[in-house]
């Protein structure tokens, strides 16, 4: 059957498979965003559970019987015990309640399972909120409430069969009256920790920086495209520094087992026993950089921030910030929602103590017995009098060279490697990505016993023309070195710009290759218009987190200060908002009386004919009816009456028309144009 003849037969169905069928849509899409985030029998049996009613509708078979959903439930019940160990919680209850409602569709008798599939239906769409609330979510979720709206104003059309249209448009109007209380409510509502920012039950897989590094991971994130962060620098037309200065510092990884570097003060993974390092001793030069920072949602408490920050950065209320002696700051808990906060950093500085201390020792350890060439070449280095007598920045400038001249590669394919991960990149594959760049130099520095370790973090970004923020992205991962000299503390060595220049000074980025679908679209859309078109998207997105996401109570206030408030509070908030609604309130009340006053614009048609026939000498009751009025005309008035008795039989058929709105001008216009006959002497006329 083709496309046409299938959309006959769902249109010839009756009306409560049709129904039905509408609502199974809608359900599926309030339960589709959540695939994601419950497991996936959870979603397989969903699906089938809709796919399973759907079918029944279609063929107008019996419903199931109630112990077959018995069992079904207790089944859900054992399934998310299984899966989450507690039906409580977020993860588990989301589980459950998108379950019962895919489930109640089986019991879908009655308007009043109707009434309880709407409000579980309307509780899943918050649900989705609690684990994203992006601009993509939002829309979904929109559409998914036009869907709901519309099918419970359906459910209280039970006469007849009306088109799914009118009440789509009755939900419509109830979405747009909605919206301006809607927007008050956003805006002056006391702000306070949402709901969904609560941790979630179990720490799921997460994209980006992490407290361990595997050589090799690193590179997979080049082909994540999601956004990071967000930056807008407070300098005249937003400016940002040189790019080889756009380092936004992440975790500091120190210990090292062969494989895989650890950060000394938050490991991840593997308990530490390691000597704390000494304070930052932070030291700065010159004017501070100001600027406003947009952090995705991380589930980690780092704070990034360009280096280097003296000052905590300024978060919302809710949040403490705490610096190690790394230089890292963080927040007292994971961020589980889009952060904005304003920081300062000094682009000139130098941290860490002059002369080394028994804790540097923490920063010359390398596994025993590995990486035995890379050792090989620290002691010939060493050996080398004109290095040795020239200081530890003397061999730190003879490694890069050999990184710039040795005929080393940045390339995101090195290939797997082995225990001797340094050793590997120094003498045989020569290739590497910057985390495999970094983690050799840092050997090589520590078997020269220079203190040295990785820094983890982004580096460059984007400019974004249309809101003028830069957008770092997930694939501007970085990882650095710091190498201690004596006498000036922690220098930032950036090993990557030795062997690829272009990745620091001119930000240029390797490109994951590309899949089919990918040279499809290359082939078909041009790659400057998919760029403007991503631009654009990512400044609306952008909108979405600065005005939606991040309006805090400090934005609140602020509004309240434009409005002529000196020393506003939450209580201020709370009068704004009672005394608008009220107002909204009364003129809704003005208005419901000025409908009830307004007299129908059929009945003013039909008085105007009414007085049209007085004038001939016909005068008429008030109750008559546009029939019994024509009929009065006819055996009164004779032929001259018949226009205005054909008209009136019109106007008697567009009350009861499904669009009278539609008709009712035109018999307007032909009532101003009727041919009515003289006037004869006047009688009461009766039908």
């Amino acid at each position: 059957m083709n496309l046409a003849g299938r959309l006959d037969s769902l249109s010839r169905l009756p009306r409560e498979a049709r129904d039905a069928l509408f609502l199974l849509a809608v359900v599926a899409c309030c339960i589709a965003p959540l695939a994601a985030h419950i497991p996936p029998w959870a979603s397989a049996m969903a699906a089938t559970l809709l796919a399973w009613r759907g079918w029944l509708a279609a063929t107008a078979r019996p419903l199931p019987g109630r112990w077959v959903t018995a069992v079904l439930l207790a089944l859900v019940v054992v399934l998310t015990l299984l899966s989450h160990g507690t039906i409580v919680g977020r993860d588990a209850g989301v589980t459950l309640v998108a379950m019962l409602l895919a489930l109640k569709m089986l019991e879908l008798r009655a308007r009043r399972d109707a009434m309880v599939v709407f409000f579980l239906g309307f509780f899943t769409l918050l649900a989705n909120f609690f684990f994203s609330q992006s601009l993509p979510t939002a829309a979904v979720m929109l559409v998914a409430l036009l869907g709901l709206l519309t099918a419970l104003v359906n459910a209280h059309m039970p006469v007849g069969r009306p088109p799914l249209i009118l009440p789509m448009r009755q939900a419509a109007r109830m979405l747009l009256l909605g919206a301006p209380v809607m927007v008050l409510l956003f805006l002056l509502f006391p702000r306070m920790a949402p709901l969904w920012g609560m941790p979630a039950d179990k720490p799921g897989a997460r994209t980006g920086l992490s407290g361990q590094m595997r050589i090799g991971s690193m590179a997979s994130l080049v082909q994540d495209g999601s956004v990071a962060l967000r930056v807008r620098f407070d300098t005249p037309g937003g400016e940002a520094p040189p790019p080889q200065e756009l380092y936004f510092r992440g975790p500091v990884l120190t210990a090292f087992n062969g494989r895989d570097w650890y950060a000394l003060s938050q490991p991840e993974g593997q308990a530490l026993t390691s000597t704390p390092p000494s304070p930052a001793q932070l030291r700065v030069q010159g004017a501070p950089l100001r600027y406003e920072l947009t952090l995705e949602p991380q589930q980690r408490p780092w704070l990034l921030t360009l280096d280097a920050a003296r000052a905590a950065p300024e978060l919302p209320p809710g949040y403490l910030a705490q610096m190690s002696p790394e230089l890292q700051w963080s927040a007292s808990r994971p961020i589980t929602g889009v952060l904005r906060y304003h920081a300062e950093s000094y682009l000139r500085f130098a941290h860490g103590p002059q002369r080394r201390t028994p804790e540097m020792r923490a920063y010359v350890q390398l596994p025993p017995d590995l990486n035995p060439r890379t050792r090989a070449l620290a002691l010939q280095m060493l050996a080398d009098p004109q290095l040795a007598d020239s200081g530890a920045q003397a061999l730190v400038d003879a490694a890069l060279q050999r990184l710039a001249r040795g005929g080393y590669q940045y390339t995101l394919e090195p290939g797997l490697y082995g225990e001797h991960t340094a050793d590997e990149f120094w003498f045989e594959r020569k290739q590497g990505f910057c985390e495999h760049i970094a983690s050799a130099f840092v050997v090589l520095m520590r078997a020269m016993d220079i203190p040295a370790r990785i820094v983890t973090g982004y580096q460059g970004g984007q400019m974004n023309a249309i809101d003028g923020y830069w957008t770092v992205h997930q694939s501007d991962a970085h990882a650095w070195t710091e190498v201690w000299l004596a006498g000036r503390g922690w220098v930032r060595v950036d090993p990557t710009g030795a062997v690829a220049p272009g990745r620091v000074g001119r930000l240029q980025r390797l490109q994951a290759p590309r899949g089919a679908f990918g040279n499809a679209m290359a082939a078909v859309v041009s790659p400057k218009l998919l760029q403007e078109l991503n631009t654009l998207w990512e400044a609306l997105n952008n909108g979405w987190n600065q005005w939606v996401l991040n309006y805090t109570q400090g934005r609140q206030l602020d509004l309240l200060r434009a409005l002529g408030l000196e020393a506003p509070d939450w209580r201020d908030l709370v009068r704004l908002m009672g005394l608008l609604i009220c107002a909204a309130a009364a003129l809704g009340l003005a208005w419901a009386l000025w409908q009830r006053r307004r007299q129908d614009p059929w009945q003013q048609l039909l008085q105007r004919a009414r007085q049209r026939l007085a004038r001939t000498g016909l005068a008429l009751p008030p109750h008559l009816p546009p029939r019994a009025m024509a009929q009065a005309a006819r055996a009164r008035l004779g032929a001259a009456a018949e226009p205005a008795a054909q008209w009136l039989l019109r106007l008697e058929q567009a009350r009861y028309a499904a669009h009278p709105g539609a008709t009712l001008p035109r018999l307007r216009r032909e009532l101003a144009r009727l041919p009515w006959p003289a006037a004869q002497s006047r009688s009461t006329g009766t039908p």
